[in-house]
């Protein structure tokens, strides 16, 4: 395993985790430590993602890693993300969610750090196979969780307790 250490943390506020011992990757080439005491959000993961890539899982060193590298700006913002693709395979994270995590990390770096808007096509057409392939599962879920939310509303309304009902003044 690239990591000779392990990931130790412990919840210091909602969402949010303390590194209680240091985290050192050792690569052929590269050794990077997360020192304790850092704070990180494990993988920085839309909601509404979750479902996909859960905030934690086999890829959870690998993204405390990369923040790491971006708010030490250790190397560069083009480097960390390669290191964190790599770190995936690494991990053992599955190929469609490897490089579906990488164009994620390398779209939010060139748009808002690196603002080379140029290189946006590249990492989309790198993460547009992956993200078809993903798209017919969401839009599953976001149909279940539709009538999900109808029933329950109309369960509610069913089952609402009649003695709390207010009655407006005409």
């Amino acid at each position: 395993m690239p990591f000779v250490t392990e990931l130790v943390v412990r919840e210091s506020a909602p969402g949010q985790w303390e590194l209680l011992a240091p985290l050192e990757y050792e690569g052929r080439a590269d050794r990077f430590t997360v020192p304790a005491g850092t704070v990180t959000d494990l993988a920085s993961v839309p909601r509404w993602l979750t479902w996909l890539v859960p905030v934690a899982g086999r890829w959870t060193k690998a993204a405390v890693l990369h923040d790491h590298l971006w708010d030490a700006r250790a190397v560069s913002y083009a480097d960390a993300d390669g290191v964190f693709r790599r770190v995936l395979r690494e991990l053992g994270v599955p190929l469609l969610r490897r490089w579906l995590m990488w164009a994620a990390v390398r779209a939010v770096s060139l748009l808002r750090y690196e603002r080379r808007l140029g290189a946006v096509p590249a990492v989309a057409a790198v993460a547009l196979p992956g993200a078809l392939f993903v798209a017919v599962p969401a839009l599953v879920v976001l149909a279940f969780l539709l009538v999900y939310w109808l029933v329950e509303g109309a369960v509610g309304l069913v089952l609402r307790d009649p003695a709390r009902r207010v009655v407006l003044p005409r």
